[in-house]
C-alpha cells in the first residue's frame, strides 16, 4: 500500500529531474564532432572566428555579440579594442617586474 501511495510522487520527481537534465544539455549546445574531418573543420572555424574578432578589436570595429546588457543598475563601461589589449600587456608585464 505504501509503494502504491508513493509511486506517483517518485514518477513526478523522476520526470522533473529528467526535464532539468535535458534543459542543461540544451544549454551546452550541439555535441562535439566525432570524425577527424569534422573536428578539424570545427577547430578551423573557431580559429578563424578568433582571428577575425581579434582584428576587429584592434581596429575598433563594433561587435554586437560583445554588447553589454544593462542589469539592475547603470551600465558599466569597459575598455575595448586596442585599449583592452594594451591593459592586458600592462598587467602581464607588471607581474614580471
Amino acid at each position: 500500500m505504501h509503494i502504491k501511495h508513493s509511486l506517483p510522487e517518485i514518477i513526478r520527481e523522476i520526470k522533473e529531474k529528467q526535464k532539468e537534465a535535458e534543459d542543461e544539455i540544451k544549454q551546452l549546445g550541439p555535441p562535439l564532432p566525432s570524425s577527424q574531418a569534422d573536428k578539424m573543420h570545427l577547430l578551423w572555424n573557431m580559429i578563424t572566428e578568433f582571428v577575425q574578432t581579434y582584428k576587429n578589436q584592434i581596429g575598433g570595429k563594433y561587435d554586437a555579440r560583445r554588447k553589454l546588457t544593462a542589469k539592475s543598475g547603470p551600465q558599466r563601461q569597459e575598455l575595448s579594442g586596442g585599449a583592452r589589449i594594451k591593459m592586458g600587456f600592462y598587467k602581464l608585464y607588471s607581474d614580471l617586474e
